[in-house]
């Protein structure tokens, strides 16, 4: 946040690298193997428990939810979330109606690696261990489910909803692959195909709303 606020840096270029730095500094940490993590609450997050009970969705998803939930109400019925998709719109035009976009945009961040923190704990607890090389490649999938769900690459439009819904695509897609007992190669074909697809749609969008 203070890289891209402060020194004015591409957001999508000091993300990718701060994702090589952070995953290179837990190879280094763990060794470059993986870590067992020791017994806690923590492991049990992602757990089924009785799958034949009325709602049986681990409480993972459910936090999840409730998270969806107060952002969703956060990003459309508060200032703060207004602001969020004015700096998104057109950072210049946010700055002159008197928006604080500096400290706003470190404020996104920090909210965003907290997040993100919080997913690694539940990948930890679904894994029941620390893998520093895990899900490689997983941010494009990220991208895509996005994109599909409504977000343009360049701000100032999406939702929380269209976000979730974009995410259960991309896993019906992986999950339905390997269902379907279809080679590695070829999922990532088809992954990549819905990528393309997914930013095409979203130049698509955005030249309806600007003629």
């Amino acid at each position: 946040g203070l890289a891209i606020a402060g020194l004015g840096m591409m957001p999508f270029i000091v993300t990718l690298g701060m994702m090589g730095v952070a995953r290179g500094a837990a190879k280094w940490l763990a060794g470059n193997q993986t870590v067992n993590s020791p017994e806690s609450s923590i492991n049990t997050i992602m757990d089924l428990g009785d799958p034949l009970h009325l709602l049986p969705l681990p409480r993972g998803v459910w936090i999840a939810v409730a998270l969806a939930v107060l952002m969703s109400v956060l990003m459309r019925q508060t200032v703060f979330g207004r602001y969020v998709f004015a700096i998104g719109s057109n950072e210049n035009t946010a700055r002159l109606c008197g928006i604080r976009v500096r400290l706003l945009k470190i404020v996104i961040y920090a909210v965003a690696g907290l997040f993100f923190g919080l997913a690694g704990l539940m990948q930890l607890s679904r894994l029941t261990q620390g893998a520093p090389t895990v899900a490689p490649g997983l941010e494009l999938d990220i991208i895509a489910a996005v994109v599909i769900g409504g977000a343009s690459l360049n701000g100032g439009a999406g939702s929380i909803l269209g976000s979730m819904i974009g995410a259960l695509i991309m896993a019906v897609l992986r999950n339905g692959s390997n269902q379907m007992g279809w080679p590695n190669y070829m999922q990532e074909i088809i992954i990549g195909v819905v990528i393309i697809l997914a930013v095409g749609l979203d130049r698509l969008r955005q030249r309806r709303n600007t003629s």
